[in-house]
């Protein structure tokens, strides 16, 4: 499991961990990642996400996953978020395909159709 949010697409950022003695270490900051269940109005049902805290903030702030959805461009959005059925979704599309039937190998894009 990768250390990146599933909204934003925040991973990982590197830097230095710096002694008293002014001697750097590598280090990694890693995001505040949580695993949430947001309430998509549009789909009628629940979609499991792993977001960082940030933006769950932003979620909420815009009124709800649909809302960030519709707000958000797409360099804001993470690259397995952003393809053309997130697009299609903010576009008001309707129609709904069936549930995938294994919740494990589905990625976020099917999951938000």
């Amino acid at each position: 499991m990768s250390w990146r949010c599933d909204l934003t697409g925040k991973k990982p950022l590197v830097g230095h961990k710096v002694s008293h003695s002014n001697i750097k270490t590598k280090r990694r900051f890693l995001p505040n990642l949580r695993s949430v269940t947001l309430i998509s109005d549009t789909l009628g049902r629940k979609v499991r996400l792993r977001v960082s805290a940030n933006a769950l903030k932003t979620v909420d702030h815009r009124g709800g996953l649909d809302a960030f959805l519709l707000k958000a461009k797409d360099d804001e959005l993470a690259p397995r978020c952003s393809s053309s059925s997130a697009k299609s979704q903010r576009n008001g599309r309707r129609d709904l395909p069936e549930r995938p039937h294994s919740p494990t190998t589905a990625n976020c894009n099917s999951r938000l159709r």
